[in-house]
């Protein structure tokens, strides 16, 4: 069983610790049970009680009123809220959260699916997956959830994106503009790597994805069989100690009839030279618009949906 302390709840649920406090004295919502020392602490059940409570006081329903309720009705009323409003993001958030929380993957299909069928995989992604990584990120920094409910909810989101590029037949972009992408050697964002995987073959081009772990010797081998007009990579993180000018050198020395994009986290920080053939891309709007440009030069029709809906970094 998990413990959470009442900060732990306040980061979890975006409700301060004296709100809590006197919704426990005023209205009895929970109860928390206490260590021998008499040390307040919470269990998932509490927790889970009390996210069902803040999403329905965020939907209008005075705490009061849902004092009142039986913990079933509580929870009947966030399924039909989390059913019904699907346009109001925070609502879809805290929901996936708990799901989350309760290693509930049957939840998680259920909101997930019903939200790409109706928006699309890219606006799904823009406007729920990576706001919830990020809340994930912040809560795992804060030692607030436990690393299996991580993993749980990352594999889930990676099924999802491996299944949207799976569903784009080969036949739409096999004679099309080749792309080879790759994460360097240290570099662990994969489910972005995966989301710009799936953009590229929506916008019917080709692509080469090497994954993870890659060298430039690697990035050699695979060049000469393909000759990419295209290279993509992104470079995040610190620990990876790429130097951005020499690293940049030698791309340009080896692959240098090759377009070549970069983007994360180390393009921002770093100083460096911007060789001719290279791209910097500073966000997934970046991204986006350069590859919306280069649709319309090479005049190639999207062969799924997408939605122009930008609000997060590669």
């Amino acid at each position: 069983m998990a413990v959470y302390s009442i900060s732990d709840l306040e980061k979890l649920t975006g409700i301060k610790t004296h709100t809590i406090r006197m919704w426990e004295k005023r209205y009895q919502l929970i109860k928390p049970s206490r260590t021998p020392t008499n040390i307040r602490y919470y269990d998932d059940a509490d927790l889970r009680f009390l996210m069902n409570v803040v999403l329905l006081n965020k939907n209008g329903y005075k705490i009061s009123k849902i004092a009142e309720m039986e913990e079933e009705e509580i929870n009947r009323k966030v399924v039909q809220l989390t059913a019904v409003k699907k346009d109001n993001q925070d609502n879809l958030i805290d929901a996936i959260t708990l799901a989350m929380i309760d290693l509930d993957e049957v939840k998680f299909h259920q909101i997930i699916d019903k939200q790409i069928e109706e928006k699309g995989m890219e606006k799904t992604t823009i406007e729920l997956f990576f706001p919830l990584l990020d809340k994930i990120g912040v809560l795992w920094l804060a030692g607030t959830i436990k690393p299996a409910m991580e993993n749980f909810i990352t594999l889930l989101i990676r099924q999802k994106l491996v299944s949207a590029i799976d569903g784009i037949p080969p036949e739409q972009y096999e004679n099309s503009i080749k792309f080879l992408i790759y994460m360097p050697e240290g570099e662990t964002q994969e489910l972005s790597f995966l989301f710009i995987h799936y953009i590229l073959l929506s916008r019917g081009y080709r692509v080469i994805n090497l994954g993870t772990q890659i060298t430039i010797l690697d990035l050699q081998d695979a060049y000469n069989i393909h000759k990419p007009e295209y290279i993509f990579t992104m470079i995040n993180e610190a620990q990876t100690k790429i130097d951005l000018k020499s690293y940049l050198g030698e791309m340009e020395m080896y692959f240098h009839k090759s377009t070549i994009l970069i983007s994360g986290y180390q393009t921002a920080i770093q100083t460096y030279d911007i060789p001719e053939n290279t791209h910097v891309l500073s966000s997934m709007i970046n991204l986006l618009d350069f590859l919306d440009e280069l649709k319309k030069k090479q005049k190639i029709t999207p062969t799924v949906k997408t939605h122009n809906v930008y609000s997060s970094t590669v």
